[in-house]
């Protein structure tokens, strides 16, 4: 996995009734791509505009654990070193695309696809080590064998790719790498990015423990100084023997600063550029807007406080009642000095501004497909139909001035050759087809629920009606402790238009409405009809895309797959399918469902099947980073409450919330991200295979966190990742991706907005988007000189 891919770590109809397919889905033409949804923000400037010299404090979360990209504890800060000290063979640029990099290579290209799939790499004969060695054959070599899978006594990641080289030898001369595959590998690009040298690679001793800790060989425009662990920095140092553009700084300082010490760092001038969040973002903002203002700030603590308020509390200090008295001169002293310290950390947050930008990564609704009512695939699709990911999309980012665009694809974001918008595959949002949807699957409103406790004959106490409150709004814990603190956080900017436009920062207005001009729910589907029907216009879709039949597929799978998926046929539903809206309900079938306009209006109420509610857990974390995730949370809550979904909010621990619940599928919804690749064929197969037995009994999911797949969806990545004609390979991809959407175990929400704290005259750093940092030009502008361009348009 290349450092660039790795540094991202921690989802349309025809009036007539026939599926309009996704327009991108079986197409080629780099215009399906487009330009990324935002550019970057990295005050761009030419080099000779750039001081030499200096050195850039650069924040992260935590020092990196180890230094070796390809170990499992690799993270943000091992790609970040890596980019610099490491040879990066292909890098990204501003779309996300792979380009190469001639500090390395003068050329790459496939010179041979028969018999066997042969890459031809011409290295730059400038290209050596910091030791003063070559980079070469043997250095390729080296990072095969550790990496190729064969020895277990190397302790790696993963092996994709490296796994289908069956030889690398020399060409002409050491400079030129020949690289025979066992197997066609469409992402050959991905490979030897970064590239280490042999001495890491060559034992596994060297390679479990020798890149750890310390880096003594290196080839990049920096070199690694060392790591102080109890000071909590990495150095990286200028390199004296590297033979490109010379670094413009003399150190790269990356310094430990967890988030909820960061604004404080950035006020005391500690750091030079920081990831930030919304919160912090606007500080800086305001302590701009503030420049130069006279009196107290109108913001932060003590801001709120009214005339008559302090009066009150002025007279209670100096009252008759000494034990009021004192615990109310306490709390003015509190405050008196929170103001103060906030005062003095926006005056040093005046010496910063915000670089925003899109990250590489976008955030999805999942939904565990492994058991419960979400293992029935027309209720996964019921929550993905009653979603309006504009409005989520929105919710997010409209605030932070960043483009509020829904992700299309699963495989791929806006600009990236892979992308296209295959979401039509699934349908847009609608409220009545989504109840069709449960309506078909057996859950309909609350009628064999209440039966079933009429004839228990038991009256509910107070604590169970309130139980019940709690579930029916969406929200289990509504009224606890974080919730409050998560409204004080994110209040309302909205101007009162009441239309999901408003710049506001996610949470629910009370009585907003997100339903459709002249949708006025009373559309009804008869389930058997409507299955048959949306099972006949899938296998119509199926067919102009060039994929087997929903009947085929199903007829293929295998004995051990889940259960569930005969079950669920056997009920009627047709996994991908959908109906076009509008279509009216098969004549003399309503009756049996009793299809009237007021009986489908009575879906928006609580669900039931065999005396069960419909209630979805939805996984959340608590952390004071996550306000806008449960922002979002809180919309999709009450867009399922129209389709008579309930939903039980649990709100984690965040180091707890990936490893204890999503991992271990203990959740029915949550919300997370992944990152989007140059290389989707290769990175996106484990997040979407089709999830197999082990030996021990268990499942094996890889990075399915949903264990919701399909055998045809592998199949397509396979023969993805080994076309080696470029167009077919993308074509692949996307097909790939209608199909993840059919299944509806992932619905892409939004791209991630990415917000950084710089200094006034730091160039070409920032929000860097797709794009891989280029060390060397990062640094100081001279006295007087100004950024050469603005950020990239969108």
């Amino acid at each position: 996995m290349s450092h660039d891919r790795a540094r991202v770590r921690s989802v349309v109809f025809l009036a007539t009734g026939v599926l309009a397919l996704p327009a991108l889905a079986g197409c080629s033409s780099n215009d399906e791509a487009g330009r990324p949804a935002a550019g970057q923000d990295v005050a761009p400037a030419a080099r000779d505009l750039v001081a030499d010299g200096g050195t850039l404090n650069w924040a992260v979360d935590e020092l990196p654990e180890t230094f070796n990209s390809f170990q499992s504890d690799a993270d943000e800060g091992t790609a970040r070193v890596a980019g610099a000290v490491l040879p990066s063979l292909f890098r990204l640029d501003a779309q996300g695309r792979a380009q190469r990099n001639a500090d390395f290579l003068e050329s790459a290209e496939v010179v041979e696809r028969e018999p066997q799939q042969v890459v031809l790499y011409k290295l730059n004969q400038q290209a050596v080590w910091s030791d003063g060695r070559e980079i070469g054959a043997d250095d390729f070599a080296a990072q095969w064998r550790a990496l190729s899978g064969k020895d277990t006594a190397y302790w790696t990641a993963r092996n994709a790719g490296y796994d289908r080289i069956a030889k690398i030898e020399r060409g002409a001369n050491n400079l030129e790498v020949r690289v025979t595959f066992a197997k066609p590998y469409a992402d050959w690009r991905s490979l030897f990015s970064p590239l280490y040298p042999k001495q890491v690679m060559g034992t596994p001793d060297s390679f479990n423990d020798g890149a750890r800790r310390k880096l003594k060989v290196t080839a990049g425009p920096f070199a690694l100084a060392g790591a102080d662990r109890k000071a909590g920095d990495v150095t990286l140092e200028r390199n004296a023997r590297w033979w490109g553009s010379p670094a413009k700084l003399n150190k790269i300082v990356l310094r430990k600063v967890g988030r909820a010490e960061r604004a404080e760092a950035l006020a005391k001038g500690r750091v030079d550029l920081a990831a930030i969040d919304s919160a912090e973002a606007g500080r800086i903002s305001l302590a701009a807007r503030d420049k130069g203002a006279q009196g107290p700030l109108a913001h932060g603590p003590g801001a709120g406080l009214t005339p008559g308020r302090a009066l009150r509390s002025w007279a209670i200090a100096h009252g008759s009642d000494e034990e009021a008295a004192d615990t109310e001169t306490e709390a003015r002293a509190k405050s008196r000095k929170a103001v103060k310290k906030y005062a003095t950390e926006q005056e040093g947050l005046r010496g910063y501004t915000v670089r925003k930008s899109l990250e590489p990564a976008y955030t999805q609704l999942a939904l565990n497909g492994s058991e419960g009512p979400l293992a029935d695939d027309r209720v996964r699709r019921a929550v993905a139909r009653a979603l309006n990911r504009e409005e989520l999309a929105r919710t997010v980012l409209k605030p932070l001035g960043l483009p509020a665009e829904p992700v299309g694809s699963h495989l791929a974001l806006a600009g990236q050759q892979a992308y296209a918008d295959n979401s039509g595959a699934l349908g847009e949002q609608d409220t009545a087809e989504a109840r069709a949807l449960l309506a078909d699957a057996g859950w309909t409103p609350g009628g064999a629920l209440l039966n079933e406790k009429k004839e228990d004959g038991e009256k509910k106490t107070e604590k169970e009606k309130g139980k019940e409150e709690e579930t029916a709004g969406g929200e289990s814990d509504a009224k606890d402790a974080n919730d409050k603190k998560d409204a004080e956080k994110a209040k309302e900017s909205d101007d009162s238009t009441g239309n999901g436009d408003s710049e506001d920062d996610g949470t629910y207005i009370v009585g907003e409405d997100d339903g459709k001009p002249g949708d006025n729910g009373t559309t009804v589907l008869a389930p058997a009809p409507a299955a048959a029907y949306q099972r006949a216009v899938l296998n119509r879709q199926a067919d102009a895309l060039g994929l087997p039949r929903e009947a085929d597929k199903e007829k293929k799978k295998e004995p051990g797959d889940h259960a569930r998926h005969s079950r669920d046929q056997a009920k009627g539903g047709a996994p991908g399918a959908y109906a076009p809206k509008g279509t009216a309900a098969p004549k003399g079938e309503a009756g049996a469902e009793g299809g009237t306009a007021a009986k489908a209006k009575a879906a928006a109420g609580p669900l039931a099947k065999d005396g069960k509610p419909l209630t979805l857990r939805f996984v959340l974390p608590s952390g004071d980073g996550s306000e806008s995730l449960r922002a979002v949370a809180d919309r999709i809550s009450r867009m399922l409450q129209k389709i008579g979904v309930r939903t039980e909010t649990a709100k984690v621990a965040d180091e707890s919330y990936f490893k204890d619940h999503i991992a271990s599928g203990q959740y029915d919804l949550a919300l997370y991200s992944w990152p989007a690749s140059a290389f989707p064929a290769t990175d996106a197969r484990p997040i979407f295979a089709k999830p197999v037995p082990a030996a021990d009994g268990s499942l094996n999911v890889e990075q399915n966190y949903t264990r919701v797949g399909t055998d045809h969806i592998d199949q397509l990545f396979e023969q993805a990742v080994g076309e080696l004609d470029e167009d077919s390979s993308r074509s692949l991809v996307k097909k790939a991706d209608a199909r993840i959407w059919a299944e509806a175990g992932s619905i892409p929400l939004y791209q991630r907005p990415q917000l950084m704290a710089a200094r006034p005259n730091l160039a070409n750093a920032g929000a860097f988007g797709f794009q891989a940092p280029h060390y060397e030009d990062i640094g100081f502008l001279k006295p007087g000189a100004k950024p050469s361009g603005e950020p990239s348009a969108k």
